[in-house]
């Protein structure tokens, strides 16, 4: 009889279910909302090509709507997608918002989500987060007045690849050459030409070592020891940003001091990151969300740029590496890790 409750029990519960399904108020993030058929929630579509928890930006969004007034489950709906590095489920993802009833969606960790969003729809107001540039990627025509549908937040890539290799040469006085981990492609093909330009202003020379994957990774770092690097850098990208714990586990398994684009590298082991706070990037993305709510055209609101950045050092990770940070670097930390 016992068993025959809980079944029945059960059997309740996933109809309810597909009850809530049916009209379409359970959420891609695990939130339901508790509107009805007689009012609509607007609803909103995150789109990114990480995995699920990489830099918690569905939690920074909700924190974002909350500080506005929103109430996620309740008077605003959130559908996550998560790619975890394939560009075709990417593709399909955007589409799968677009036929869910996106009021707007949001792009997150670089260029190709904005890419993928942008196929999908002419019509639904994207919002773009961490895209590396706008305008060169032909995501918008200007980031003063953007046009057609798209509007958001990008990273100046090649200002923060200037400032990541000069930390990196001040913090490794050694340092004569250095490994730069990317994924090849077209836009990441740019990323790797600005830190390339940026190691040859501070008179370091480059060894690429292309990825294409996981088993590429290991690869690499033996190539960089044969050619006797004497730290790595790494771009940001899907590869890159799905592997951060084998990229900083590596590295300092083989003593390589590694300087990466966000916090989560160093929290993993690695020794510094500089970047700016993608939490706080994608918090402020609610002020696009509410605006476009409240009638504005994505079209008509200028594209900002990061102005919360991290520089994190690992100084548990600097001396098991041998090295002694400069007080002039630890100065301009926001946080070391001990």
């Amino acid at each position: 009889m016992g068993s025959d409750r809980k079944w029945r029990a059960r059997r309740r519960f996933l109809q309810g279910r597909l009850a809530l399904a049916s009209l379409g108020l359970v959420s891609g993030c695990g939130i339901a909302s508790r509107f009805g058929q007689q009012r609509k929630a607007p609803r909103i579509g995150y789109l990114t090509g990480d995995w699920p928890g990489t830099h918690h930006g569905d939690e920074s969004l909700e924190l974002g709507l909350g500080e506005l007034g929103y109430a996620v489950g309740e008077t605003i709906a959130i559908d996550c997608r998560f790619a975890e590095g394939s560009q075709d489920r990417l593709a399909a993802d955007a589409l799968q918002l677009v036929e869910l009833g996106s009021d707007i969606i949001v792009t997150v960790g670089g260029t190709t989500a904005a890419r993928a969003a942008k196929a999908a729809t002419s019509t639904i107001p994207i919002v773009i987060v961490t895209a590396f540039d706008p305008v060169e990627d032909g995501l918008v025509n200007s980031l003063a007045r953007p046009g057609a549908n798209i509007t958001g937040l990008t990273l100046v890539h090649g200002e923060l690849a200037r400032k990541r290799m000069e930390l990196l040469r001040d913090a490794v006085p050694t340092l004569t050459r250095v490994a730069v981990l990317w994924q090849a492609g077209a836009r990441a093909s740019q990323s790797f030409g600005d830190v390339q330009d940026a190691a040859q202003k501070v008179g370091l020379q480059v060894q690429s070592v292309e990825l294409q994957g996981l088993e590429d990774i290991e690869r690499g770092f033996e190539a960089a020891a044969i050619q006797h690097a004497d730290a790595f850098i790494t771009v940001s990208d899907a590869i890159t940003t799905s592997y951060y714990r084998r990229l900083a586990e590596l590295g300092a398994q083989r003593r390589l001091p590694g300087m990466h684009t966000q916090r989560l590298f160093v929290e993993a082991g690695g020794l510094m990151a500089y970047g700016p706070n993608r939490p706080d990037v994608i918090r402020r993305s609610a002020a696009y969300i509410d605006k476009i709510l409240k009638g504005a055209k994505p079209a008509d609101l200028p594209i900002e740029q990061p102005i919360v950045f991290d520089f994190v050092i690992n100084l548990r990770t600097a001396r098991a590496q041998g090295l002694t940070i400069p007080s002039s670097i630890l100065q301009q930390a926001t946080e070391t890790i001990q």
